[in-house]
């Protein structure tokens, strides 16, 4: 088994999307920093996912209509061999998002109530090997986002008609890790840490399109992770791969100034606009490699639901489980990478407080992704 595959092999499901943790849209994976030689790819997709459910009964049971709309999404990356053992990386990607829309006119709770987030991250790494197999690598990650969010529905009384902006913003963090090598078997492990980030947004509140209070600033964490990713082969073109993701939702918090002052200056609400909880997500899959120019790949994923299904209307899912498919096509030095992933969404219910209280329940759902990335080694 040549590197090449091995490290191609791993790597295929990139193609496919995540939706982890309520809001996350790629994984923060650094495998171009292990490709051989120098390397640049491009990477591109959609995802369909079908989100729905039903009002509580006392809202009168009324369907909410698919409330999660489709994205797009685009990635880049370029590896330069500096030395033997010194290279170096760009990464481009859209980790974190949101596109959910409660349709006017179905859910009665929550119908009008929405969520838009954008997010961009550049990221610029540095990796030295040593003569032993064991690694380093670290850089720096810039982060540029933006987000507007509306309350409205019944379920949000007095702050149905609640609107914030949440302006674009700059700011920057850090990526460290550790991993080992042992090519004869295309093996490798690495584990990666990814800083959290802040960011500051200028902020302009509402309700009912009056302006509340003014422009202001929020502070907004984007959560650290910890990656584990491994590798090995355990036959001739056969490898098995896998990964470990926490990210620690918990520190996520959305907090605009007049919708948690305390009356009679805000609103009081404590909670903030979003309350998410930390997340585990597990990876196992299996490459093969069929010709010499022909390659797939399949994995599992699944994510626990939290036991309390409680969950806010901006990320009405609760966990998952999916299977990934992928193929690769090489040819001289171009790489074409397909893949496909679907995954069943967690129940759970849409709660509004305080106190916290269950106002939709979302059933049934789920999500299809495609994507495609082409690779170019020179």
């Amino acid at each position: 088994m040549n590197k090449s595959f091995a490290v191609t092999a791993a790597l295929l499901l990139s193609t496919a999307p995540v939706l982890a943790g309520g809001i996350e849209r790629a994984p923060q994976s650094l495998g171009a920093l292990f490709e051989p030689g120098n390397y640049a790819e491009v990477n591109f997709g959609r995802v369909k996912p079908d989100v729905s459910g039903t009002d509580v009964p006392i809202f009168g049971g009324r369907d909410t209509g698919s409330v999660a709309d489709a994205y797009g999404f685009v990635g880049f990356a370029y590896k330069q061999q500096l030395q033997d053992n010194l290279s170096a990386a760009f990464i481009v990607e859209q980790p974190y998002g949101a596109d959910i829309e409660y349709p006017v006119g179905d859910s009665i709770a929550l119908g009008g109530t929405s969520a838009e987030v954008n997010s961009t991250t550049y990221t610029a790494l540095l990796r030295y090997t040593m003569d032993n197999g064991f690694g380093v690598h670290g850089g720096l990650r810039g982060s540029r986002a933006d987000g507007e969010v509306n309350l409205q529905g019944a379920a949000y009384g007095p702050l149905s008609g609640y609107n914030v902006r949440l302006d674009d913003d700059w700011a920057a963090g850090y990526v460290v890790g550790v991993s080992y090598e042992k090519p004869e078997i295309a093996a490798r492990v690495s584990l990666t840490y990814n800083s959290d980030i802040e960011h500051e947004f200028d902020t302009r509140e509402s309700l009912g399109g009056f302006p509340l209070g003014g422009e202001s600033r929020t502070k907004v964490h984007t959560p650290r992770s910890w990656n584990l990713e491994g590798q090995t082969g355990v036959a001739p073109g056969t490898l098995v791969f896998g990964s470990i993701r926490w990210v620690k939702w918990s520190e996520f918090k959305v907090n605009p100034q007049v919708l948690v002052s305390a009356p009679p200056a805000g609103f009081g609400v404590t909670d903030g606009l979003v309350e998410l909880e930390d997340s585990t997500t597990f990876t196992l899959g299996v490459g093969r490699k069929f010709t010499e120019n022909w390659s797939g790949a399949a994995s599992i994923t699944y994510e626990k639901s939290e036991d309390d299904d409680l969950v806010s209307p901006l990320a009405p899912t609760n966990g998952r489980k999916g299977i990934s498919l992928a193929a690769i096509y090489t040819q001289d030095k171009f790489k074409v990478t397909t893949g496909i992933s679907y995954f069943k969404l967690g129940d759970a219910r849409a709660e509004t407080g305080p106190p916290d209280v269950a106002r939709a329940e979302m059933e049934g759902n789920d999500a299809i992704g495609i994507g495609m990335k082409i690779g170019y080694t020179f």
